[in-house]
């Protein structure tokens, strides 16, 4: 498994594992046996896959036509807001913001490499989704290894086979755990923003939703992104609404820590610490995929080591 992860660092492979790992989870939650068992698992999959696939692309097509247009609203009533209170901003109009955004970007030319590579490869990115995806369903259909015709099982391919076989078991039972949980919680979050956004009538619904389940699926880090959004889109109606979106975004995240203890269990709580720790490290070797199985990895390593006791 060591050698697994580093591998998956040196060739920048956490996407098909995250796609794996997701399409299997899903697999599991349809697979009802009295309605037609696995197969019938894979059909519903597919259809959610192609419906999913189809909002990520509305949702994508709405948010970048909106968020200029969201810059240009918010921004003056930022600035007469900061000016109200004595807070001195680093921008003073769109072009100014956009000029401070591209210089803090060109400042971490890693980040710019990191986007140009992204950019270059979106289709292998989208292949490496599918393979995932196929590989997820043929293990969900038929999960044993081909372990031949001996004579006799006890040797040492089918011993490494069991053994392969648990520590994935581990690693899905951690993913199952961690990821299951959150998107429940995002869900949840995303629910209560969506009657939130209907109530004050608060413009750009697509992108407020769209973002508030993604960035939930990212422990903390996630919900300052969105937190920053939605605030940004109260600023586009007045400086109360963005103060109100404010108050109901801490609101939700004080109700979040409760569902994630009741959810995810206090067993497996890790302190705040050590998911930043690990979030950040996640980010470092794979990016934003990395940040997606940081909290998984360090959930299957308190699994694996809580399994192995000390010497006597």
């Amino acid at each position: 498994m060591c050698g697994l992860l580093l591998v998956l660092v040196l060739l920048r492979l956490p996407v098909p594992l995250i796609a794996a790992l997701f399409t299997y989870l899903a697999l599991s939650r349809m697979n009802w046996s009295k309605l037609g068992g696995k197969w019938t698992a894979v059909s519903l999959f597919a259809i959610a896959f192609l419906a999913v696939v189809y909002a990520l692309g509305y949702f994508v097509h709405q948010t970048a036509h909106a968020l200029p247009e969201i810059a240009d609203k918010a921004i003056p009533s930022m600035i007469d807001t900061a000016q109200h209170y004595g807070i001195q901003l680093p921008f003073t109009d769109y072009d100014s913001l956009k000029d401070v955004a591209f210089d803090t970007v060109k400042s971490q030319v890693k980040y710019l490499g990191s986007f140009a590579r992204f950019a270059q490869g979106a289709g292998s990115h989208i292949l490496f989704l599918l393979v995932g995806s196929i590989v997820a369903v043929s293990l969900f259909l038929n999960p044993r290894f081909e372990t031949g015709t001996a004579v006799s099982r006890d040797n040492l391919y089918t011993r490494y086979c069991a053994a392969i076989s648990d520590r994935f078991a581990i690693l899905y039972q951690s993913f199952e755990t961690i990821m299951g949980a959150q998107v429940i919680i995002s869900a949840i979050n995303t629910l209560l923003t969506a009657i939130f956004v209907l109530a004050v009538h608060l413009p750009y619904g697509v992108v407020i939703i769209g973002v508030s389940f993604l960035c939930g699926l990212i422990p903390v880090i996630g919900n300052l992104v969105s937190n920053t959004i939605i605030v940004g889109i109260g600023f586009t109606v007045s400086p109360k609404m963005a103060l109100a979106a404010l108050i109901f975004l801490v609101v939700i995240h004080k109700l979040e820590y409760f569902l994630n203890s009741k959810i995810v269990g206090w067993r497996i709580h890790n302190p705040l610490w050590l998911t930043l720790l690990a979030l950040l490290i996640g980010e470092r070797l794979m990016g934003l995929p990395g940040m997606i199985l940081a909290p998984v990895v360090l959930n299957y390593i308190k699994l694996e080591a809580s399994a192995v006791r000390p010497p006597a």
